[in-house]
């Protein structure tokens, strides 16, 4: 079992407005010997925009604005702009995050050259309800059955009077282009799902509703082992090694009457990501301090950034929905001890 430290507490709310129910999920991006932050900021009645801090080296925090960078612009976003990540893709910096309008959560982007300023926002999932979703998806066949069981959710929680449009969440994008494509992984529930696009111009309703008939060949991950065994997510960017593409993320566990959120550990093809080379059957850390136990949501650890100095991982993480804190793993020990449970693609 590969050996985890927790760092501590990175950062906390504050007393200011927009940060003053809470702050957690944060998006990471090493330049230089800094680390910038784009992490989710809660103020009273649970909105969401997203705040900025600098570090200097993996922990130090040295800069920290006291309004945020992101905040709700459009109506898809009108209640939160939540949980980023970040990666550079050639001179562009694609931030991704999840605009929620207090009915539907979807995932989003926003671009930027310099890291101060970002625009060209737009939601990037499908547009269509989870009613059509289910029926692409049956009509393609060999799906996992898991992929209906949310219609209590759906059904449930939505207002009668709203459309209830299909919860596409936790977009990731891949560092860099893959066979001359942008490529981004996604979360429709419980699975992890791929997207490979020439351009972002290509997501058309006619992209996705054949997407939907073949869903099965877009599925990365779906949960196998007890700790993601209600549903897993796409975490951090994935991180470039030799043996492979090393994806940080998090599974959950209904354990009682609560979710359990763990940080989790797979590699996936350089060339061919929808392929899984191995994943470590157990949970590579989760909730085991008062700060990651007890919170807005209890038992929860969401590793959304990571930043490698060294031989050193560190892992960025929301610790219970409140905070933000961070963690780190020896790299080279990580990806010996993931190679061991390397397994043959069926796909």
């Amino acid at each position: 079992m590969i050996g985890v430290k927790k760092e501590g507490i990175l950062l906390e709310k504050t007393q200011l407005e927009f940060e003053n129910e809470g702050v957690l999920n944060p998006a990471v991006i090493r330049e230089g010997d800094s680390v910038h932050v784009f992490y989710r900021a809660v103020q009273q009645g649970n909105y969401s925009s997203i705040g900025y801090c600098k570090l200097d080296g993996p922990l130090t925090v040295v800069e920290r604005w006291d309004k945020p960078i992101l905040v709700p612009e459009c109506e898809y976003e009108s209640h939160g702009v939540e949980d980023a990540r970040i990666v550079k893709i050639d001179d562009l910096y694609y931030l991704t995050y999840t605009g929620y309008d207090g009915i539907n959560a979807r995932g989003s982007l926003a671009i930027s050259k310099n890291l101060k300023k970002f625009k060209d926002r737009r939601i990037i999932v499908p547009p269509i309800t989870y009613a059509e979703f289910v029926f692409l998806a049956e009509s393609a066949g060999k799906v996992n059955e898991n992929y209906y069981l949310n219609h209590k959710f759906y059904f449930h929680a939505a207002d009668p009077e709203k459309k209830m449009m299909l919860w596409d969440k936790n977009v990731v994008f891949f560092p860099r282009r893959i066979d001359g494509n942008l490529v981004f992984l996604h979360r429709i529930r419980p699975g992890i799902q791929i997207v490979s696009v020439k351009s972002l111009e290509d997501l058309t309703k006619e992209f996705w509703d054949d997407y939907f008939l073949n869903l099965q060949e877009y599925i990365v991950l779906d949960p196998v082992h007890a700790h993601e065994s209600s549903y897993i997510g796409s975490g951090c960017p994935p991180i470039e090694t030799e043996h492979g593409w090393l994806l940080i993320y998090h599974g959950v566990e209904h354990i009682g009457p609560d979710h359990v959120y763990s940080a989790c550990a797979a590699l996936l093809d350089l060339d061919d990501p929808v392929k899984e080379i191995a994943r470590l059957p157990y949970a590579l850390f989760s909730p085991q301090y008062d700060w990651e136990l007890k919170g807005e949501v209890n038992n929860v650890v969401f590793p959304t950034g990571t930043a490698v100095f060294g031989d050193t991982l560190f892992i960025y993480y929301g610790a219970a929905d409140t905070l933000i804190a961070c963690a780190s793993v020896n790299l080279h020990e990580l990806m010996a001890e993931l190679l061991t449970y390397s397994s043959k693609d069926e796909k």
